[in-house]
């Protein structure tokens, strides 16, 4: 994502134990959240919160504000592979992995 700084007003939510920064308007590819295309989330754990005004609100440990967004897809991220062996014991482990993902628009902050 572009510099959020650069934009009039941002927030830092907390969601699936990391902080995105967000802008509203934009998308932001988040851990899974359940719901169907369409529905509006609101993300309750705002950490950092900049207006239009410029002024800037921190919490501690989170403001009482509430952002708001909409899901947009559902994305399966790109496979990662684990390959374990142990040398000269013939013992070869080969799993993937393929994290879930939701893309959500942010409508409100």
């Amino acid at each position: 994502m572009e510099n959020a700084k650069n934009y009039g007003r941002y927030a830092i939510i907390a969601n699936g134990g990391k902080q995105y920064q967000v802008v509203e308007g934009k998308t932001v590819a988040l851990e899974l959240i359940t719901g169907n295309p369409g529905d509006t989330v609101t993300f309750d754990q705002v950490l950092f919160r900049k207006t239009a005004e410029g002024v800037f609100e921190i919490g501690q440990p989170k403001l009482s504000s509430v952002v708001t967004g909409t899901i947009v897809k559902h994305i399966k991220e790109k496979k990662l592979i684990v390959f374990r062996f142990k040398r000269r014991k013939k013992v070869r482990v080969k799993r993937g992995h393929r994290q879930q993902g939701t893309v959500v628009r942010i409508t409100a902050i």
